[in-house]
């Protein structure tokens, strides 16, 4: 694992080999990556960034992980919305950019990498507050999902508000608390969206200092016992940023679950 666990987020990757809009708006993109190799056309991989929610953290910290499962054979598609911060960001637009750009991308990526990318619906790999877009699309929007990744996930905006997670991003994101804006919450936060009618695997570090694993320890719990199917895998001894890097010693794990939801497509 790098000696800086944070250096994947500013690490060069190439570049994209297409950039499509599935909105009006600068960030209503996705950078796309065909597969390597040759072979039959597969699923589409969505990855939806983390970085809270926030305008400073934008799809081009993915660009390691996304050229990885590029070079592994997997269609990629770097998801980008708005964020907190920038016009059009947080209650509603943050919500409804993941929910039409996971909805649109299979069909335009497929327009763009004709015989590589089928139009199914996509598998999503969420980390972080992307892990909450992630789960999100898939408790709203079923039929646009085959299966979520979620690494780190912030799967309880309730819990993450209380704890108070990077300084008030909750409260931005949603414009309050649960109490000033309940409504907000039952309609965006995935732990009072269960069950969940998409197979979903979520992934978490023990040493993780930005999002705890308590909460996707309690998240999966609630959510399985609603009849959702899902799982957590527990990382003992990771932390936050290595879910997202090539480079860690949690990719290998990563990846196995990954080929396990994606190949059954």
């Amino acid at each position: 694992m790098p000696a800086d666990p944070r250096a994947v987020l500013t690490r060069p990757a190439p570049q994209p080999d297409h950039t499509v809009a599935y909105g009006d708006h600068p960030d209503q993109v996705a950078d796309l990556r065909s597969p390597a190799g040759t072979g039959p056309a597969r699923p589409l991989v969505v990855v939806v960034h983390g970085g809270f929610w926030r305008a400073e953290y934008d799809r081009r910290h993915t660009g390691p992980l996304a050229a990885a499962l590029a070079a592994l054979g997997y269609p990629v598609a770097q998801l980008e919305y708005r964020r907190t911060g920038q016009p059009g960001g947080g209650w509603p637009g943050t919500l409804t950019d993941a929910l039409t750009g996971v909805a649109a991308l299979p069909g335009l990526a497929a327009e763009v990498l004709p015989d590589r990318v089928t139009r199914a619906a996509p598998i999503l790999v969420g980390h972080s507050a992307g892990g909450h877009l992630a789960l999100y699309v898939a408790a709203t929007a079923p039929t646009t999902v085959a299966g979520v990744l979620a690494l780190a996930p912030v799967a309880d905006l309730g819990d993450a508000y209380r704890r108070d997670l990077d300084s008030g991003a909750v409260a931005a994101l949603l414009g309050g608390g649960p109490a000033d804006v309940p409504d907000r919450y039952a309609a965006a936060d995935p732990r009072m969206l269960v069950p969940m009618r998409t197979r979903t695997v979520v992934v978490h570090g023990s040493e993780d200092q930005q999002v705890p694993m308590a909460m996707s320890r309690d998240f999966v719990a609630a959510a399985h016992a609603s009849g959702s199917d899902i799982s957590l895998v527990e990382l003992p001894g990771h932390e936050h940023f290595g879910l997202i890097d090539p480079q860690s010693s949690a990719w290998p794990r990563i990846l196995d679950v990954l080929r396990s939801l994606h190949d059954d497509q």
